[in-house]
C-alpha cells in the first residue's frame, strides 16, 4: 500500500454521513459536529446522546437501516456498523462514487483515517498509524497530551497576531527571519513546557525590543 498523505480538512457546513448508532458511531458524530460538519445518521437505534442531538436539530437521524444509495450527496461517509457485509457495501458503493470513506474496524476498505489528536487551541497534533494499531495511537497522543500543555494554544493564538505583524511592518527580509526564528526560542519553548504562558508572553516582550513593530501590548518598540 502506498504511504498515507496527511491533510486537514475544512468540514463547515459539507455532508457528512455516519451509519450505525452505537458508542462508536457517537464518537465519531460528536468529532464532526464539532468540525462543523453538517451530519446526518442513518440507523433503527441510536445512543440517548445521539437522540439529544437529533431532538435539537444538530443532526439528522434517518431512523431505518442503510439501503442502497444513501451514500449519494454526502462529502464524507463513516461507517460505524457491527454489520461487516453491510460495511462493505457501503465501501462499495463510496469507491464507485469517490466519497471519502471511514470504515471501522476495516483498514483496508478506508479512503481515509481519523488520527489520535491533540488539541490545544488551533494547535492540532495528529498521530496515525495507518489504521494498524489505534491503541498505539492512543498511547503516542496520551504522552503527546502530557508534553504539550494549555500554553502551547495560547501562546499560537499570540504568535499568529506577532507574525502578521512583523510581516506587515518589517521590510528586511532577513531580520523578518531572524525576528520570527527568536519567536520559538529554546527560552520561550522552555517557559511553554513548563506551562508558563506569563513568562513566554515576558520574553516575546523582549524580542520585540527594538524591532520597530508593534508589540504585543499594542505598543511599538523603538
Amino acid at each position: 500500500m502506498a504511504a498515507i498523505y496527511p491533510i486537514c480538512i475544512k468540514l463547515d457546513n459539507l455532508p457528512c454521513l455516519v451509519v450505525g448508532g452505537g458508542k462508536v458511531a457517537e464518537r465519531k458524530v460528536k468529532a464532526l459536529l464539532a468540525a462543523g460538519g453538517r451530519v446526518t445518521v442513518i440507523g433503527p437505534d441510536i445512543t440517548p446522546d445521539l437522540k439529544n442531538l437529533a431532538l435539537s436539530d444538530k443532526l439528522v437521524h434517518v431512523a431505518r437501516p442503510y439501503k442502497k444509495g444513501d451514500v449519494d450527496g454526502f462529502f464524507l461517509v463513516i461507517s460505524a456498523t457491527n454489520d461487516r457485509q453491510v460495511n462493505r457495501e457501503i465501501a462499495a458503493e463510496c469507491h464507485q462514487r469517490r466519497i471519502l470513506l471511514n470504515t471501522v474496524d476495516d483498514p483496508e476498505n478506508c479512503t481515509f483515517y481519523v488520527p489520535a489528536t491533540v488539541r490545544r487551541g488551533d494547535l492540532v497534533i495528529a498521530v496515525s498509524t495507518g489504521g494498524k494499531s489505534p491503541l498505539m495511537a492512543r498511547k503516542i497522543r496520551e504522552e503527546l497530551e502530557h508534553s504539550y500543555n494549555d500554553a502551547f494554544g495560547a501562546y499560537l493564538d499570540l504568535l499568529g497576531e506577532i507574525r502578521h505583524n512583523i510581516i506587515r511592518n518589517v521590510r528586511d527580509t532577513g531580520k523578518k527571519e531572524a525576528l520570527l526564528e527568536e519567536l520559538l526560542s529554546e527560552a520561550i519553548w522552555a517557559a511553554l513546557k513548563k506551562g508558563d504562558y506569563d513568562k513566554a508572553k515576558e520574553l516575546v516582550s523582549r524580542v520585540y525590543n527594538g524591532s520597530g513593530s508593534e508589540s504585543p501590548d499594542g505598543s511599538c518598540s523603538r
